[in-house]
């Protein structure tokens, strides 16, 4: 079985902040994730790291130590990011008509505990509140809004994301369209300017070199 103590936990978030591109799961985690390829499973594991972002929290809301609002921040935003995660897993399982009854029961049960500490802690707001109220406001609002669609009745989840898809795409197709159209117009400019306009063709003749009609008039003379 695989498991980090809080302690081992917390030093790889707290050393990932440091990073520019801070990744949401430690590497172990990531490897469970890819392990899974059933949804619902992955939803239940997604639950799993999200409860134990909940208990660093907790933790560290309880001491008072140097540097513990970043932490805070960082551990919020981590929080943030799964739940978005377990969205993004739910919406593709829902386009391929998988059953997710499973997965998306646990979301349920799993998000509101989770939701109801960060509103304990919104409604306390500890001394260094301000400095991650955003953060926490952001994760209170991804949290209602993932147990809404996970309770939401699938046939209709699956006509909006249908719906949504269309319009992402026609958006792309046109955006597409005006960079090639405004590619070909800068292509053509820059050709214009490489290859300067040359002297028109003379018409083709049936006429010998030295012949021609002004010739036959002289004749006539």
């Amino acid at each position: 079985m695989r498991y980090f103590t809080w302690i081992g936990m917390a030093a790889l978030l707290a050393g990932g902040a440091l990073a520019q591109d801070r990744d949401f799961l430690t590497p172990d985690e990531a490897d469970q994730v890819r392990e899974l390829q059933d949804p619902n499973k992955r939803l239940v594991l997604y639950i799993k790291f999200a409860q134990q972002r909940l208990d660093i929290l907790k933790e560290s809301l309880s001491k008072q130590k140097a540097g513990r609002s970043l932490f805070i921040h960082d551990t919020l935003e981590d929080l943030t990011r799964l739940v978005e995660a377990i969205d993004t897993v739910s919406d593709d399982a829902i386009r391929r008509r998988v059953d997710l009854e499973k997965g998306l029961t646990a979301v349920v049960e799993g998000e509101k505990p989770i939701l109801d500490e960060l509103n304990k802690v919104i409604e306390a707001q500890p001394k260094d509140y301000a400095r991650y109220k955003f953060t926490i406001e952001q994760a209170v609002e991804t949290l209602q809004d993932s147990i809404e669609l996970a309770g939401q009745d699938l046939k209709t989840r699956r006509a909006e994301l249908a719906t949504r898809d269309k319009k992402d795409k026609a958006e792309r197709d046109e955006i597409g369209s005006e960079t090639d159209a405004k590619a070909a117009a800068q292509q053509a400019t820059a050709k214009k300017k490489e290859d300067p306009a040359k002297p028109a063709k003379k018409a083709p003749t049936l006429y010998r070199k030295g012949e021609g009609p002004d010739k036959d008039k002289d004749k006539d003379k």
